[in-house]
């Protein structure tokens, strides 16, 4: 036997993913890729780091010892076996080493795999280890969540582990309690929620599913508390999520300009499970790409059963692209099909086409410290149904919303819009009504307006104006009554390709953020929602209002709402 099968095998699998004969995004290729540059690096003098073989595959022989503690493997006391996905993250994380002292290189990790991929034992185990194994004395380890249930799904494998090996208790002085396992020499290992606490010192700290954070302040408080370890860790280790401004997708960012080679980050060690831009996701490569451990812990059948039932329903596709493709998506359960609506584009539209067709606007003027936009719907007839075109949108955001520091995420996302004029920023820190109007009154010289919805909130004197000008606005409380019909229509129109856009990305991203909110006990009635303040849905509530003005002009009998009065279901 080799002296280093488990290093060997971690070694192989970064060749072979380098190479192309592993499936693999471009992310997992950049990881593999960097460990085999910098060995090749190490070889200098001067380079700060070398790969230490003994201390990788001490730390995967010693997570191989631990037994399984849930599912088949429990019941047929198994021992764990580490994938060569799995070996490859152990041996980089503990094997890499500072030359000048043999403490460890990286003091974070960052690791990004979709569900039902053996998380939960890669966790459980680095737990163990540092807690017992990794040479620290008086080690703290901490698993930390935002909720006792999410804790205790690292814990509590740790905790089985322990209370089946009788050997590494009386090896270690171990002694299990109910909620903790403490050592003779003082160390412990428990969950925590929230912050740890004054006076603790982690020498680990483990952050599951950092995605459901809604800030850093855990993670900022276990890396404060480090500062006396002489080689601390935080391992995060999560599935995507929906919270772009979240901070696990702040260091997700971080993590990938890191792999691009943007950003350097020695101590950073990062690897992302997921697909490829370009890739379609309703594939089954795309399944064996995002998966490492697809065809053993997480079923292949099971995975494409998943993915069959979110391409034919929309509500779940947003789930099952981030739970098991690892895509972080805008909204837990988005209301319309974000692959209809792509095939829905058409490029070559232009108001030109339309000229002398009924035409209906949309405002949603809400806020004026954000988003504002302004929709065109125009209608045609074709077989008895109505098709419904919506070009040239236009979209307003104030210049301090652009280049406000503080959310730099979003900014970055706006002045990238401005940049190719798909979004304009007014002067100053609110939307200029007057701008609004002026481009208003321009587009409808161009495209009368039979009708115009338009929110009332904060913007009742521009609403007088638009009278003015004759575009006939008419104002659209964002409620179930006025709300539903009009959605559902769009949903219709979108996947009976009745719905024709010119591929706006601002409109993209809008409808892309919708999330429908149903009328308790009624589940024909729904108005669209967002899901976080960043998820923006301006630009799809406008279309909605300017389809909600064709439908009526349209429409003869009643409607499901008729029974309904504002009073019972309108929502402030």
């Amino acid at each position: 036997m080799a002296a280093y099968p488990n290093v060997n095998a971690a070694q192989k699998y970064a060749r072979d993913v380098v190479g192309g004969k592993i499936p693999a995004c471009s992310y997992v290729k950049a990881a593999c890729a960097r460990h085999l540059n910098d060995q090749k690096a190490s070889k200098a003098k001067s380079y700060p780091y070398r790969f230490d073989r003994d201390l990788a595959e001490r730390v995967c022989r010693f997570i191989q010892k631990m037994p399984h503690t849930k599912g088949k493997w429990a019941r047929g006391k198994q021992r764990i076996t580490l994938e060569p996905w799995q070996l490859f993250l152990f041996s980089m994380i503990y094997g890499w080493v500072r030359k000048a002292d043999k403490t460890r290189r990286f003091r974070e990790a960052y690791i990004e795999v979709p569900r039902k991929n053996g998380k939960s034992i890669i966790a459980a185990g680095a737990g163990i280890y540092a807690f017992c194994a990794d040479n620290e004395y008086g080690a703290e380890v901490y698993c930390g969540a935002t909720s006792e249930k999410q804790a205790w799904e690292v814990f509590k494998p740790a905790l089985e582990m322990a209370r089946k090996l009788p050997a590494l208790r009386k090896r270690f002085g171990m002694v299990v309690w109910a909620k903790k396992i403490e050592r003779t020499d003082g160390s412990k290992f428990e969950p925590v929620i929230g912050d740890p606490g004054d006076g603790s010192s982690p020498s680990m700290a483990i952050i599951d599913e950092y995605h459901e954070h809604p800030d850093s302040r855990l993670y900022d408080t276990m890396i404060t508390g480090m500062g006396a370890r002489d080689q601390p860790l935080v391992l995060v280790i999560t599935t995507a999520g929906f919270d772009i401004a979240g901070p696990c997708y702040g260091m997700r960012e971080r993590s990938i300009e890191m792999l691009e080679g943007v950003q350097e980050d020695d101590e950073l060690f990062a690897i992302v499970y997921t697909i490829d831009k370009d890739d379609d996701w309703t594939t089954r490569d795309a399944l064996i790409k995002a998966n490492p451990n697809a065809g053993i812990s997480v079923g292949l059948d099971y995975l494409a059963a998943r993915q069959q039932a979110a391409i034919k329903r929309a509500r779940i596709a947003n789930s099952f692209k981030t739970k098991h493709l690892n895509l972080w998506v805008s909204s837990k359960e988005g209301f319309f099909n974000m692959q209809s609506w792509a095939e829905c584009e058409d490029r070559t539209l232009t108001l030109e086409q339309f000229r002398g067709f009924d035409c209906y606007y949309g405002f949603d003027l809400a806020r004026k410290l954000d988003l504002t936009g302004m929709v065109r719907v125009f209608v045609k007839q074709i077989d008895g149904k109505n098709h419904y075109y919506c070009i040239a949108p236009t979209f307003w955001a104030p210049e301090d919303t652009v280049f406000n520091n503080e959310e730099r995420r979003i900014a970055e996302r706006y002045q990238g819009w401005v940049e190719d004029k798909q979004l304009e920023a007014t002067d100053g820190a609110e939307i200029d009504y007057r701008e609004v109007l002026a481009q208003a009154t321009e587009a409808h010289e161009e495209a009368p307006a039979k009708e115009s919805g338009i929110d009332p909130h904060g913007a009742a004197n521009l609403s007088h104006q638009l009278d003015d000008a004759g575009m006939n606005p008419v104002t659209i409380q964002q409620s179930y009554t006025h709300m539903s019909d009009p959605m559902k229509e769009l949903e219709a129109a979108i996947l009976t390709g009745r719905f024709h856009h010119d591929g706006h990305p601002i409109m993209t991203w809008c409808v892309g953020n919708v999330v429908g909110k149903y009328l308790p006990g009624n589940d024909d009635v729904v108005r669209p929602i967002k899901q976080g303040d960043h998820n923006k849905i301006d630009g799809a509530v406008a279309l909605i209002m300017a389809i909600g003005r064709a439908m009526n002009a349209a429409q003869s009998g009643g409607s499901v709402l008729d029974s309904l009065s504002d009073d019972d279901i309108l929502v402030m």
